[in-house]
Parts: structure tokens; sequence; C-alpha cells
């Protein structure tokens, strides 16, 4: 036996067996005492033999369940309980991002200046390549587009996609304001 508990176990068994009776001499003529307790500790041979063999079954089991043994998952096309929601959504959302401005992240670019053209207003932004564009309402980002430009406030609106599960509006709107000379001093 390998579990010192195990063999305490069957030896306390065993002596319990012996001292109600079972290791005695018995006269042939004297029949063995009927079982009033079916919870009783088992005081003959094959019983003893048998309680012996379900302790063992039930300490293999014990020791295969704390070595980590006999359990598995299997998925069965569900998702896997220990990643996250919210990395999986973005992981399959648009694949790899593509060159210039429609590869950038909203946070990635920063707005430094709105002019107008004609009747429409045109948004400069520095890239995170170090490189400037110019954006019109409707031009994409990689996760949004300009929604809305207002030169007279220096403000530009973005739309941008969200995959949180948690979310009940699949976008949040982002605003990039133009930073005065006295703000850029603070």
């Amino acid at each position: 036996m390998k579990h010192p508990a195990r063999q305490a176990l069957v030896l306390a068994v065993a002596a319990a067996a012996w001292l109600a009776g079972a290791g005695s001499p018995r006269a042939a003529d004297e029949p063995a005492p009927a079982a009033a307790d079916p919870g009783a500790i088992p005081t003959a041979g094959p019983e003893l033999k048998q309680a012996g063999e379900t302790i063992n079954r039930i300490m293999e089991d014990n020791e295969a369940m704390l070595a980590g043994r006999g359990f598995s998952y299997d998925p069965a096309g569900r998702r896997d309980p220990f990643r996250s929601l919210v990395d999986a959504l973005n992981a399959i959302s648009k694949g790899p991002r593509p060159r210039g401005i429609a590869g950038m992240l909203i946070s990635e670019v920063d707005l430094a200046g709105i002019v107008q053209k004609g009747r429409h207003s045109l948004a400069f932004f520095n890239g995170s390549d170090n490189k400037g564009y110019f954006l019109k309402v409707g031009d994409s980002l990689y996760d949004g587009k300009i929604i809305k430009i207002d030169r007279s406030s220096g403000m530009v609106m973005f739309r941008q996609d969200v995959n949180d599960p948690r979310s009940i509006k699949p976008y949040r709107d982002v605003t990039k304001r133009l930073a005065s000379a006295e703000e850029e001093n603070l």
C-alpha cells in the first residue's frame, strides 16, 4: 500500500473486526452473529475483504482526483470558459491592419488642424507614422470613421466600433479637439 492513511484505515478496520469477535475462536455449532445494522463494520472474512477493497478503491479515486487524473473538458463546439469574450471578438474583427491612415486606431492619431475647402471642412491629422493626413466626413480609420467636423469649435467626432458584448450599442462616439495656444502651454 502506498498511502499511509490507507494503511491506517485498513488496520483500524481489521482491529475493529478482531475486537468484535471475528478473531476469537468459536464453537462449530455456534452460528455466526447476524448483522443487525447494515452500516456496521464487517467482522467476518469475506465482508472484511470486501470492505478493504472498497476502502482501497475510495483511496485510489481520492489520489486520482488530487493528482488531476480523471478530469477532462470536452468543449463539443462550446467556447472555452477561461478565455475572455472581449479578446475573442477583437481577434476575429477585421484581420491584419492595412498601411497608412486606414490602419491606425483613433487613439493613435492627433488632430492638428481643421481647414475649409469650399463648403466642406477637412481635418488634418498627424498619424502614428509621423505623416500628415487630410480627412473628410465619412473617411475611415481602422476602428471607426469620421461623422462630424466642426471648424468653429475645433472639434472632430468619430464613431468608434466597439466589440464589447456587455455594451448595448456596437459603437461609441469619440471627440478630438484642437488645443489652443494657451492650452498647449499648460
